[in-house]
């Protein structure tokens, strides 16, 4: 008898084992045609977000860096992802605007010191917008910032 109940919790944990290691359901793909690579759409929409997020780089204090990081991300992947082309191009343009924003701050407050609020409602705004619109790139929707200055079209 005790034979029985221990080859019943070895099976019980087999299974256990084998359902812990699953992978997750994958994602739909279309079919491919001669020449198109087509990977899932987790990733497009991970690439976007990083366009996105990557413009919280305003918060390392380096000079262009919220420019630079979303403009790198966007060239990379650009062509291989068309939501990646959007989003970058929405995110660029709005970290340009940011900067101008910022520079114009920066020189507000080094002539007068009550501008410093101004200065930093600038940068609360930029990190504020990044997090809103990778949230939507997350969830594969596409944003437009509402105060960015469309250079890129």
């Amino acid at each position: 008898m005790p034979d029985d109940t221990e080859a019943g919790q070895e099976s019980t944990e087999e299974f256990h084992e084998e359902v812990a290691f699953d992978a997750p359901p994958e994602e739909e793909h279309e079919v491919p045609t001669q020449g198109e690579v087509v990977v899932s759409g987790r990733e497009e929409r991970l690439w976007g977000m990083a366009c996105h997020l990557s413009g919280a780089a305003v918060i390392t204090c380096i000079p262009f860096a919220n420019v630079l990081a979303p403009f790198v991300v966007w060239m990379l992947k650009r062509e291989d992802y068309s939501f990646v082309n959007t989003e970058g191009e929405e995110a660029v343009n709005f970290q340009l605007t940011m900067f101008i924003a910022m520079v114009i701050g920066y020189i507000l407050t080094a002539l007068f010191w009550g501008f410093l609020p101004v200065l930093i409602a600038v940068v609360v705004v930029d990190v504020v917008f990044v997090l809103i619109a990778s949230m939507k790139a997350n969830e594969g929707e596409s944003y437009r910032y509402p105060l960015a200055y469309r250079f890129f079209k």
